[in-house]
């Protein structure tokens, strides 16, 4: 199969155009704003959809849907009227370390805001998933996650009370959980983990700050100490515009 001379190594085969060579207007568009916006930096404000579709000779309807699919991939973001150039998305490893130590890999400013922290007998479907016993006090923290104060995802997080007794004393909500637990002297041994796209709930958009339309990133995971008791259960929704995730493999 050929390829442009300017296909860049891990682009999509053939920059996306199907082998019939047709392919959407829109998608033309889109392509020539793509190149427009790695020639700007971030916060670069792009042209204005009567100029783009002035400039391509096309509806403003076929402009605005090239900028859609750019702002839903992360590469471009509305600001106020206008739309800017987006930064690199967040890269959060996928490994036993927390989210303020990825993002703080990254030169940015991690941060978490407080949305509730509720106590409760531990529900039978909390119980099977993860070893604790049905009925024992387990806590729930939610939290909305921040980088540079922007939000950007959401943790709710279920521990036992037996293992933090005093998390809702003690633990400043803005910090590290992690951080807290080796604090206790308590430390990760393994962990099951499992990701998946989905669509945010009409509350979950309003806490995160994002439309319901927007794909999100979802893991759960189930974490297990040294000894292999059950340590936490957490389930963590990502923006799909504003993160990827990074693994090692080995063979």
């Amino acid at each position: 199969m050929d390829y442009p001379n300017d296909q860049a190594p891990g682009a999509p085969v053939r920059s996306g155009i199907p082998e019939h060579g047709r392919i959407p207007k829109y998608y033309a568009v889109k392509a020539r704003i793509d190149r427009l916006v790695g020639e700007l930096g971030e916060g670069s404000p792009i042209p204005t959809e009567r100029d783009l579709s002035e400039e391509y000779g096309v509806a403003r309807e076929t402009v605005r849907q090239a900028l859609r699919e750019l702002v839903l991939e992360g590469k471009l973001r509305r600001r106020g009227r206008g739309t800017v150039v987006a930064g690199p998305k967040l890269e959060q490893p996928l490994s036993l370390a927390s989210y303020t130590e990825g993002v703080r890999r990254q030169g940015r400013t991690p941060g978490r805001a407080l949305v509730s922290l509720d106590r409760f007998p531990c529900p039978d479907a909390l119980a099977d998933e993860t070893g604790l016993s049905r009925g024992e006090p387990v806590w729930h923290l939610e939290r909305v996650l921040l980088a540079d104060d922007e939000r950007v995802g959401l943790e709710s997080t279920y521990v036992a009370v037996a293992r933090v007794p005093r998390l809702d004393a003690d633990f400043d909500p803005d910090s590290s959980f992690y951080a807290y637990l080796r604090g206790l002297g308590l430390a990760f041994g393994d962990a099951d983990e499992r990701i998946e796209t989905v669509l945010a709930t009409p509350r979950e958009a309003l806490l995160i700050g994002t439309p319901p339309a927007l794909p999100m990133l979802l893991i759960h995971r189930v974490s297990r100490d040294t000894g292999g008791r059950p340590l936490e259960r957490v389930r963590s929704l990502y923006r799909g515009d504003r993160f990827s995730f990074t693994t090692h493999l080995r063979g």
